[in-house]
């Protein structure tokens, strides 16, 4: 499934071929042609800035979160009578 944000990058990236096919200059067929090469484009450098902002994410560490911390037991020692 291809993201929302992929999409309107792409259609940011492929804006001037839109404004061009406003002023009647291009056909409409160049522009979605221009459209569709710029969605993979989108998406792969999309991807990369995720892959590189991923590593600075602060998340909980998850064997501090199963880690059990002793507590003190009052209990009787079994050795000595009651």
């Amino acid at each position: 499934m291809i993201r929302p944000s992929v999409l309107l990058f792409a259609l940011l990236m492929s804006a001037p071929a839109w404004y061009r096919l406003v002023l009647d200059e291009v056909d409409v067929l160049q522009v979605l042609i221009r459209f569709l090469i710029a969605v993979p484009i989108a998406a792969v450098l999309l991807a990369g800035l995720r892959f590189i902002i991923g590593g600075y994410r602060t998340t909980t560490d998850v064997a501090s979160a199963t880690t059990m911390r002793p507590e003190p037991f009052d209990a009787r020692d079994p050795d000595k009578p009651v």
